[in-house]
């Protein structure tokens, strides 16, 4: 009896380690397969990942040891060179949903060359802006785990532990800072979760549990609007904001069941709440001229810079809150029908995210 007790202990934990919560599981791959069949729209959309894993396996990785976004203008030597180096990204996803869809080896070959790449060359650094970009790789190693060599899936493990544990220590270490419940901190979280779920880490569930109820309660206001509105009077934050808390939800939703969308804080804000507060603005129903009282001197020297986006008394471009509308639609789908509509589009399925909430259980 003891040792089929254990046996069963074994089994459970090795389904626990390679269960996908990150990405898609393989009754949602199936489902996947037969709505590419079935739907042209779904079609069309997979088929640009497809044509792109198709260009990846004849290319090099371009792995960067230290991603640079975080603070630079424009036309900065390092971010150009970050830019260029995340294109990887893409490719990794692309690499990893085709193979997932056609079982050709060589997408699969190509996909962990990639990740291997990126993990023997990048090193994080505790900034969850520059990190958030690693959310395709993460993915992509999720779809694919489960046949990867152990010493591959090992190093890709590593480097995924070490960006985590920067992000974590970089927290601790400014608890007092604004970036420990900004934008900044809604970054972290998503990354250090998704992380947490992709190579199934104890540790890192428990800090995104316990740091993401604080969080929410510093982080969105009750009237709808968050802290990163309120900073620096610009809507293009307040999404930038509410899009890493979407993608953990979704997360924490298909691993656990707990629904954090709907889930209100003391103060009696929520992300849903903060969703229906910014959809009227996404529609075109009210507009915003964004960055008028900023408080940041960042968003100045953007704008001096020449970058558009930033100008004082721009209104805020609703194209940039069509991604936070998607994400709330996998809870909330009468968001379904606002996307037709501001898209302007008859389509069930105008974007990927869309065909991965239909799929997802």
């Amino acid at each position: 009896m003891k040792k089929v007790f254990f046996l069963v202990v074994l089994m459970l934990l090795a389904a626990n380690v390679k269960a996908q919560y990150v990405s898609l599981n393989d009754k949602e791959v199936q489902s996947l397969k037969e709505l590419i069949a079935q739907n042209a729209d779904a079609k069309q959309l997979y088929s640009a990942y497809l044509n792109l894993a198709d260009v990846a396996v004849n290319l090099n990785p371009n792995p960067i040891d230290t991603i640079r976004t975080e603070g630079l203008l424009q036309g900065n030597p390092k971010k150009t060179a970050t830019v260029n180096a995340l294109k990887d990204m893409r490719k990794m996803y692309a690499l990893a949903i085709a193979y997932r869809v056609e079982g050709e080896k060589s997408y699969l070959q190509n996909v962990t060359s990639y990740l291997t790449a990126w993990a023997k060359t990048n090193i994080g650094r505790g900034d969850p802006i520059d990190d958030t970009n690693l959310e395709p790789a993460i993915e992509a190693y999720d779809l694919v785990k489960a046949k990867l060599k152990p010493n591959d899936n090992d190093l890709i493990v590593k480097w995924f532990k070490q960006t985590a544990d920067a992000e974590i220590a970089a927290h601790r270490k400014g608890m007092n800072k604004e970036t420990a419940y900004n934008n900044w901190n809604s970054h972290r979280l998503k990354i250090v979760g998704m992380i947490a779920y992709a190579i199934n880490n104890d540790e890192y569930k428990q800090y995104v549990n316990e740091d993401l109820k604080r969080h929410l309660q510093k982080n969105l206001l009750p009237d709808g609007s968050s802290v990163d509105f309120k900073l620096r009077d610009a809507l293009h934050y307040h999404v930038y904001d509410l899009e890493p808390l979407l993608t953990l939800s979704i997360i924490l939703k298909r691993a656990t069941g707990v629904d954090e969308y709907t889930a209100a804080t003391e103060s009696g804000a929520s992300i849903k709440k903060s969703v229906d507060w910014v959809a009227p603005f996404v529609t075109g129903e009210k507009t915003h001229p964004e960055f008028v009282n900023s408080t940041v001197k960042f968003d100045q020297a953007r704008a001096k810079n020449g970058e558009a986006d930033y100008k004082p008394g721009t209104l805020f471009n609703p194209v940039n809150g069509y991604q936070t509308l998607m994400l709330a639609a996998y809870f909330d789908p009468q968001y379904n029908a606002v996307i037709k509509k501001v898209k302007a589009s008859t389509k069930d399925y105008s974007d990927w995210q869309l065909v991965l909430n239909k799929v997802m259980m």
